[in-house]
Order: structure tokens, then C-alpha cells, then sequence
């Protein structure tokens, strides 16, 4: 149940995201054009008489990267896929310690309303940026304390969620279940929590220094002769912005392969099952997974060559972005290499999860650039960069957090998805997000800067892309519009169609061996693993797939098993 409700916290929070998005982009389309029924939610000293105003803007932008990011899709793919779908893909009853998973569930919650919350507060939401850079952030109005308690919050949570998600594995895997027989998707998952287990803490600690700078008078982050308004400001001072860059941008780029890992994992599960062929190089992946977390942790600071580290750390970190691409390419073309020559199926989650390769492959190669520090001083806080992350974390994980939910949503209720629904869903979603955010990269190559409240009217040398944001609104309410019939999929399928079997896919995993929806406990009792999570058409086997709970014996009597 935990898993679930972090699936329908975080959807809602994805919306709400999604719609803050929607005010920036008809800001940016339309500068100044009032929203007049907005205005009577937000109230008039956001937007008089539906007009948004420049520090409002500020706001939606930095509450909506944080809401994506922290509320939405994090812990939608870690605490609602990681949470439901690792026990049951490892044959144990449950989490390690269910009522701490509770626990990190509603201090999510907790932080989640925090954050939101500030928004009616007097001076509004946060409004330095999801990345809060001081000394902006220190003397920002009351929003801000507001995020820091949230982030707080949320570090202890993702804590507790990556204990218990490590612990499980570790200590809870069925008789047989060997590392090396663990499906990708765990893999993924494992990795993610030790990501999170190391990154958070760094970002907590600087959240509760910010704190203090905001509340205690402090100054870790507050240089002296600080000048605001043409006054300097009454503080001690001695403090460093560029410390609070290191220690968040610590945690945030590895949150970047928080929000990738588990949906590489989603991926190769869908794309496995659907081609009915094993993985291609199943321990290439997952060596590779486990030597790109490692690597996250040493790509920091190519977010911050601006900040004049000098040619020696600059040197040091481009190298160790251009390292860090290569894991990410193995993956990306084993998962290529497994659709060749594959029975493939296409269905919904199939689609889904075939376009996630390009995009997130066109994510990747566009990130390149930016870990240069040459081309990177041209092209820094940009749109291209916005189009880059998007790439990534848009059609990259967000199809691939789709596919999952069609890929087991079965599995969920024991009620298929209508495939009509999906196929409008998937091309509506395809073509949408691709007019979002490719006209980015080419207002980036021509150098709009991000975070302008008109969208870089004033500017000459953005004049010949600045009206792309026209078509950018346009593709992003199509996109919205296109996820109305994802939500009439979910409701109508939830009453409205017929029970299906356990395992419609014919998938070989454990999930699949048990009840749909599984009872408590998961199964009827502790499965025996036998075999590889992934043997699809292996010849001279009485079907096309072999479940990972049946034994030898069953599966083909004169040929061995894979140890």
C-alpha cells in the first residue's frame, strides 16, 4: 500500500508541476496577456488582474523544477516502482522494515505540503531557483525557510526509503535468488539507493547551514560587503556562495542518475519481455550501472566552471564527464542490441520504451557540450541546457515511468489497460514533447538565456528564435490534452474491463509468478529460483519463456540450467 500511495502522491504532484509549467509557458508565449481565473486562485498580488508578475514567474520556475524532481519523479520511480516491485522481483513477503517505509512515505508527504504550501504564504513561494543559490536565496522572503525545511525533510526520507530498499535486497532475496541472477530493474533500483543513501546527506547538511544563515544570523554562505539595494548589508560574513554550489551540486547530479537508473531498469524489462529474448549483455549492464553511480559522484563540478576553478579542476572534471559517458553508451546499446533479430511485440509499455532509446540517447549526446568547458561558457544557462535535462528526464524517464505503469498495471489491479487509449496517449505524448523542447536547443544555440520573465523579447540576438516559443505553448497544451485519455485509461480500467490472467505478458520474472494483484504477503509461499531472470525462445523449450520459479525438471528435461 505504501507504494501505491507514493504512485498517487507523486502523480499529483506531477500534475501540479506540469500545470505551473503551463502559466511559465503562456507567460513566455504571451508576455503579459492576463489569466484572469488564475488570478482568483493565486490572488491578486501574484498576478493582478491575471497578469504574471516578474517575481511569480520566479516562483512557478523554481517551484516547478522542484516539484518535478524532488516530489514527482523521484519518488514515483523509487518509492512507488522500487517499493512495489523489488520484493515481489526478489520472492520476499515484503520490505525489510515496513513501518519505517511508512514513515519515509509521510515525511515525503509532509515535505511535499511544506514546499507547496509556501506559495500562500506573504512573499509567495521560493523564488531563487530549484538549485536556491545564496546569497539570493539567504535574503529571499519567508518562501524560502519553507523549501530548506522541505529539503530537510525529504533528505531524511529518501534516507530511510534507501536503507530499507538496500536492506531488502540484501536480506530478503528467495533461496536461489543469486546477485547475479537478480532482474535489471533491481539492479537499477540498488544502485539508486546507494545514490541516494550517499548523495542526500551533503544537500541536508547544507540545508540546515542555509537555515541557519536565514534564521541564526550565520554566514556559511554570505560574503562580506554583501551591497542590496544600494546598502550593505549588517552581517558577519566570511561565508562562501561557491560552498553552497559544491555541497548541493553534489547531491543533484547524482539525483540526475536517481531519475535514470530506475526507468533504464523499467526499460530492459519491457524490452526483454517484448522481444522474447534475453537481455543482450545482461552483466555488462549491470556493471555498468553499478560503475556509473560510482562515477556520479566525481562529475559535479562541470555544473560550475563558470565559477573560475581554474584549468586543474576544470581539466579534472571534464575528464571524468567524458569517462562517465561510456557506461552510460554501453548501456543505451545493449539495450539497442536486444531489439535485433527479437519476435518484437508492439505493444503500449513496448512503444513507450522503444522511444525512450532515442530520446534519452538525444538527452545524452546533447550533454556532451555542456561537460567542455569551452562550449560550455557559451552555452550555459541557456535553453539548450533546459532542452539537454529535458531530453533526459522528459521523454527519457517520463515515457519510460509510462511504459511501466501499462507494463504493470496488470499486474497492480488484475485489469488490463485499453490499447486504443494507449497508442493516442503514446502518439499525442511522442510529438507533443518533441515540439516542446526541441525548438530549445536551437534557442539555446542562439544564446537566449533561461529564467527571463518575457521570454528574451528585449534582446537582439535572440529576435530570430524568440518566436518559437509560440509553438513550444501550443505543443505543451497539446501535450496536456494528450494525457486525458492516460487518466480515462487509468479510471475506466480500473471498473470497466475484465479481469486478466497473472501473466499476460508471459513474462519470466517473479512479479509475474503470483496473483494479480498479489495477496498479502506476495505469495503463497517462499519461491525456489532455478534460473536467469531473462531465458525467452531458448531451444528445445516447451514455450517461448521460462518463469525463474520453475524447476528443471519442468522446464525441459535433458538440457542444464544456467547456474
Amino acid at each position: 500500500m505504501v507504494a501505491i500511495r507514493y504512485v498517487l502522491a507523486a502523480s499529483a504532484f506531477l500534475l501540479l508541476g506540469f500545470g505551473l509549467m503551463l502559466i511559465m509557458r503562456w507567460q513566455l508565449a504571451n508576455p503579459g496577456a492576463p489569466l484572469p481565473w488564475l488570478a482568483a486562485l493565486f490572488g491578486e498580488s501574484k498576478m493582478p488582474g491575471g497578469i504574471v508578475l516578474p517575481e511569480f514567474y520566479n516562483q512557478l520556475g523554481a517551484m516547478h523544477g522542484t516539484i518535478m524532481v524532488f516530489l514527482g519523479v523521484v519518488p514515483l520511480a523509487v518509492g512507488g516502482f522500487g517499493n512495489y516491485l523489488v520484493p515481489l522481483q526478489i520472492g520476499a513477503p515484503n520490505v525489510a522494515f515496513p513501518r519505517l517505509n511508512g514513515v519515509a512515505f509521510y515525511l515525503y508527504l509532509l515535505a511535499g505540503s511544506v514546499m507547496v504550501g509556501s506559495f500562500f504564504l506573504p512573499g509567495g513561494a521560493p523564488q531563487s531557483g530549484w538549485t536556491s543559490y545564496p546569497p539570493l536565496a539567504n535574503i529571499a522572503p519567508l518562501g524560502q525557510t519553507f523549501w530548506l525545511v522541505g529539503i530537510v525533510l525529504l533528505a531524511v526520507s529518501s534516507l530511510l526509503g534507501a536503507i530499507n530498499l538496500i536492506t531488502t535486497v540484501v536480506q530478503l532475496r528467495a533461496p536461489g535468488m543469486t546477485m547475479m541472477r537478480l532482474p535489471f530493474f533491481v539492479w537499477a533500483q540498488l544502485v539508486t539507493a546507494f545514490l541516494l543513501l550517499l548523495a542526500f546527506p551533503p544537500l541536508e547538511a547544507a540545508g540546515l547551514m542555509q537555515l541557519m544563515d536565514r534564521l541564526a544570523d550565520t554566514s556559511f554562505f554570505m560574503p562580506s560587503g554583501l551591497v542590496v539595494s544600494g546598502e550593505v548589508l549588517d552581517l558577519s560574513g566570511g561565508g562562501s556562495p561557491i560552498l553552497w554550489q559544491h555541497l548541493f551540486w553534489f547531491l543533484a547530479h547524482p539525483e540526475v542518475y536517481v531519475l535514470i537508473l530506475p526507468a533504464l531498469g523499467i526499460v530492459g524489462e519491457i524490452i526483454a519481455t517484448n522481444t522474447r529474448r534475453p537481455l543482450w549483455g545482461y552483466r555488462s549492464l549491470v556493471y555498468s550501472v553499478i560503475f556509473l553511480g560510482f562515477m556520479s559522484f566525481l562529475v559535479w563540478a562541470h555544473h560550475m566552471f563558470l565559477t573560475g576553478m581554474g584549468t586543474v579542476l576544470n581539466t579534472f572534471f571534464q575528464t571524468t564527464t567524458m569517462i562517465i559517458s561510456i557506461p552510460s553508451v554501453i548501456i543505451l546499446t545493449a539495450l539497442l542490441f536486444s531489439l535485433w533479430g527479437g519476435s518484437i511485440r508492439f505493444t503500449t509499455p513496448m512503444l513507450f520504451a522503444i522511444a525512450f532509446l532515442p530520446m534519452f540517447g538525444l538527452g545524452g549526446l546533447t550533454g556532451l557540450p555542456l561537460g567542455l568547458a569551452a562550449s560550455n561558457i557559451h552555452l550555459h544557462d541557456t535553453y539548450y541546457v533546459i532542452a539537454h535535462f529535458h531530453y533526459v528526464v522528459a521523454p527519457g524517464t517520463l515515457f519510460a515511468l509510462f511504459a511501466g505503469i501499462y507494463h504493470w498495471y496488470p499486474k497492480v489491479t488484475g485489469r488490463p489497460m485499453s490499447r486504443h487509449l494507449g497508442l493516442i496517449h503514446f502518439w499525442g505524448s511522442l510529438v507533443c514533447m518533441n515540439g516542446v523542447f526541441l525548438p530549445m536547443f536551437l534557442q539555446g544555440l542562439a544564446g537566449m538565456q533561461r529564467r527571463l520573465y518575457d521570454g528574451g523579447q528585449i534582446y537582439a540576438h535572440t529576435e530570430n528564435v524568440v518566436a518559437l516559443h509560440g509553438l513550444i505553448g501550443l505543443s505543451a497544451a497539446g501535450l496536456g490534452l494528450f494525457q486525458l485519455p492516460f487518466l480515462i485509461n487509468l479510471l475506466i480500467s480500473l471498473k470497466g474491463r475484465p479481469s486478466t490472467a497473472r501473466n499476460p505478458w508471459r513474462a519470466t520474472t517473479l512479479e509475474w509468478q503470483t496473483a494479480s494483484p498479489p495477496p498479502p504477503g506476495n505469495f503463497t509461499a517462499i519461491p525456489q529460483i532455478h534460473r536467469q531472470p531473462y531465458e525467452y525462445s531458448l531451444p528445445g523449450r516447451a514455450s517461448d519463456f521460462t518463469p525463474q520459479s520453475q524447476p528443471p525438471a519442468a522446464a525441459s528435461p535433458g538440457l542444464a540450467d544456467s547456474p
